[in-house]
């Protein structure tokens, strides 16, 4: 079992230390998993660099893959928080670091957080998801450097009118001109199980949006339980598995230096 989204005490949002989460994976009987720690550059109304020390978090990777070496699997990665106009400062983060593995993620629209920023505002449900998606396809096309955009239909955790998520048709456009988007690029897409956690009752993103995928030509799926805690790594792994395996993928994709290789589903 392979978990490529998990966050350590390295996210400011997370406490959970690098070899707590380690323990618990080996309980679970995971084979391989990536730390993939937030950086969000120019956050905020203040603008403010949110992100971890290099030199630190390579530090403590490197230790747990030491101590575990012969247990299980632990490769470094990054999730970014994407916004149009950061393309070059996120192009030189990367490159400057040696990852095994990189998420492309929105958390904002229009330089606003989804989560403080979005709470009381005036837009409505429909206009808030449309310009989600408008900014999500902006940064598809404008970036390359990374291998599977996170969670694309994040923005439902934070839409409480249930209707309008379930209105696809109101922005299935959208999506699927993002997923042509990445198809052709030779990217792939996450399947992120905090969705379920999210009182969602479906992953990241949703069935429907992995069927699109399946048809336009999509293949490239990594597992990703976006673990902020120890307890959620590898969360509802198997039933994810069995999920994509019903719908005709065949496979589920781990990344090491950048590299992808494709692991069948059992």
């Amino acid at each position: 079992m392979y978990d490529f989204h998990i966050h350590s005490n390295f996210s400011l949002d997370s406490k959970a230390t690098m070899e707590s989460i380690v323990k618990v994976a080996l309980e679970k009987n995971f084979k391989t998993i990536c730390f993939t720690d937030h950086v969000d550059l120019e956050a905020t109304e203040e603008r403010i660099d949110l992100l971890f020390r290099p030199l630190d978090y390579f530090r403590d990777i490197n230790k747990v893959k030491y101590k575990y070496r012969d247990k299980i699997e632990i490769l470094a990665g990054v999730e970014i928080g994407m916004q149009p106009g950061l393309e070059a400062r996120y192009d030189s983060f990367i490159e400057e670091n040696g990852f095994d593995f990189v998420i492309m993620s929105l958390h904002t629209i229009n330089q606003k957080d989804i989560f403080h920023d979005y709470s009381s505002t005036e837009l409505s449900s429909s206009e808030i998801i449309s310009r989600y998606y408008d900014e999500l396809l902006y940064c598809v096309k404008s970036y390359d450097n990374y291998d599977v955009v996170g969670h694309i239909d994040f923005i439902d955790r934070y839409i409480d009118d249930r209707d309008v998520i379930k209105r696809y048709d109101l922005y299935m456009d959208k999506i699927e001109n993002i997923l042509r988007t990445i198809i052709d690029k030779g990217k792939g897409i996450e399947v992120n199980t905090g969705g379920l956690r999210y009182r969602l009752n479906v992953p990241h993103p949703k069935p429907s949006i992995l069927k699109l995928y399946k048809e336009l030509g999509g293949d490239i799926i990594t597992f990703g339980s976006d673990s902020h805690v120890a307890e959620h790594v590898g969360y509802e792994y198997k039933w994810t598995e069995k999920m994509l395996k019903d719908m005709g993928f065949r496979y589920i994709y781990l990344f090491r230096n950048r590299k992808k290789y494709p692991i069948q589903i059992q």
